[in-house]
């Protein structure tokens, strides 16, 4: 039996969902009040209503679009059943991240750690956390492929997860900065050969 949201709960998801892309694109120290009205057409007092105050929103911002990737993500893994494919995900997904209207502004993880070092301990631990769950899902992906004859047996696990994260995400700083995909390009085929490499 489907749950029916409180006109409270459909507000704060409404605020959440208009309000995400724009913490996404402008950070949390350069989304203002205003633009957080602009984006909901809601008043101050709506805003704050339903939230105690900028920094509960910009929690509930990161949490939204840290799901609304790792999703986009899980749902193109979950597609194949072999363990390279699914590591072929990551290249194929992100080379084409400019075009993809929700990750245009950029990973959450990354546009939130690059800000929130020490001016916010919260936002800092949220991307923290999605960091650490994106490591141990890519080195379960490995395991899971020594385990099933797909990947080699010296492949190291960890090793592998933070040299594709480190990839992807150096990769997108610089596609977002010169608003250009040939470094991107550049390194997703060097991430897709990786990948390849430790193909049994």
């Amino acid at each position: 039996m489907k749950q029916t949201l409180s006109k409270a709960e459909r507000t704060r998801n409404y605020i959440i969902e208009k309000t995400a892309p724009v913490f996404n694109e402008k950070g949390f120290a350069g989304t203002s009040l205003a633009d957080m009205t602009n984006a909901t057409g809601l008043t101050k007092g709506s805003i704050y209503g339903n939230f105690t105050n900028k920094d509960e929103v910009a929690l509930a911002a990161f949490d939204y679009n840290y799901g609304k990737v790792t999703n986009y993500i899980k749902d193109k893994i979950l597609a194949t059943d072999n363990s390279i494919e699914r590591l072929l995900v990551y290249p194929k997904v992100y080379r084409d991240f400019l075009k993809i209207p929700f990750l245009k502004p950029g990973c959450p993880i990354l546009n939130t750690s690059t800000e929130a070092d020490d001016t916010h301990p919260k936002l800092r631990e949220r991307a923290a956390n999605a960091l650490a769950f994106w490591k141990t899902s890519i080195e379960s992906q490995i395991k899971r492929g020594i385990e099933r004859g797909e990947i080699k047996e010296d492949t190291n696990p960890t090793e592998f997860a933070v040299i594709l994260m480190s990839l992807i995400e150096g990769a997108i700083m610089q596609a977002k900065v010169t608003g250009k995909p040939t470094e991107l390009s550049i390194a997703m085929n060097y991430l897709e050969q990786l990948i390849l490499n430790i193909k049994t």
